[in-house]
């Protein structure tokens, strides 16, 4: 299912949303449709690509740190590539391995394929000889919320 980008009221983005999600924005009249695709409708409603809000909402926490960490997220960050030989990659891999008091967050995480994370094991990149492509790092909102 394709995602619909909210924008605050002074059209800042928000967040991104399911299309069924933004038609029942729509339903509920808190949002009203700032693009959308031609000929394309579901029901009385045009199938949005973004939305705006009716009302605006105040954000103040997303001045602070980024997002959680999340699995996901990680994957995300990193394309879904391998940090340590580029191929494609499915699993998160910590840096600093757990074992060792190595923590679930952005800057101890990369993405890694299977066979990588296998071979590296319980040990840092450096005993494993396994140089990390690049360094992981903490993303701001601004990633979370671009299409």
């Amino acid at each position: 299912m394709s995602v619909v980008l909210v924008l605050n009221a002074d059209f800042g983005p928000l967040h991104r949303v399911s299309v069924r999600h933004a038609i029942r924005m729509l339903f509920r009249e808190v949002a009203v449709v700032e693009e959308a695709r031609p000929d394309a409708r579901m029901g009385v409603f045009p199938v949005p690509t973004v939305v705006r809000l009716v009302s605006y909402v105040v954000t103040r926490w997303r001045h602070g740190r980024g997002p959680g960490w999340s699995r996901a997220g990680v994957l995300a960050r990193d394309g879904r590539r391998c940090a340590y030989c580029g191929g494609g990659a499915s699993t998160v891999d910590h840096v600093l391995p757990r074992s060792r008091g190595g923590g679930n967050t952005w800057l101890n995480t990369v993405a890694a394929c299977g066979r990588c994370n296998q071979r590296k094991g319980d040990r840092t990149p450096a005993e494993a000889r396994m140089p990390l492509r690049w360094a992981p790092s903490a993303p701001g909102w601004a990633a979370t919320v671009a299409p």
